[in-house]
């Protein structure tokens, strides 16, 4: 039986993998993630990403990684990753004083 929507069919072996770009705007500012494309290697996929994502010489740095080797948690696993954990105060030093050299902390 053919496949009515071939939009859904497996890509095709020869498809090039699939990127996401980040770009760094300003140096002591963190990299942003600005899209994803598709390039043969990380040398092609450095390049495609300068050209389309930094036209304007808007960054300053390109990271380049293989959406494949990128690992997530689950959103299911909100509550497990990122339980504010009241019952654990030293993980919240309120209660310290700091010196006034410090106190922009």
């Amino acid at each position: 039986m053919s496949n009515p929507n071939p939009s859904n069919a497996a890509a095709p072996a020869t498809e090039w993998p699939l990127w996401e770009v980040f770009v760094r705007s300003r140096s002591g500012l963190d990299h942003k993630h600005c899209g994803s494309l598709h390039a043969a290697d990380p040398k092609m996929a450095i390049q495609m990403a300068r050209d389309v994502y930094t036209r304007r010489q808007e960054g300053t740095s390109v990271w380049v990684v293989r959406s494949d080797q990128i690992v997530a948690s689950d959103p299911g696993d909100k509550d497990m990753y990122f339980d504010p954990m009241e019952d654990k105060v030293y993980r919240h030093p309120t209660f310290y004083k700091l010196p006034g050299s410090v106190d922009h902390m």
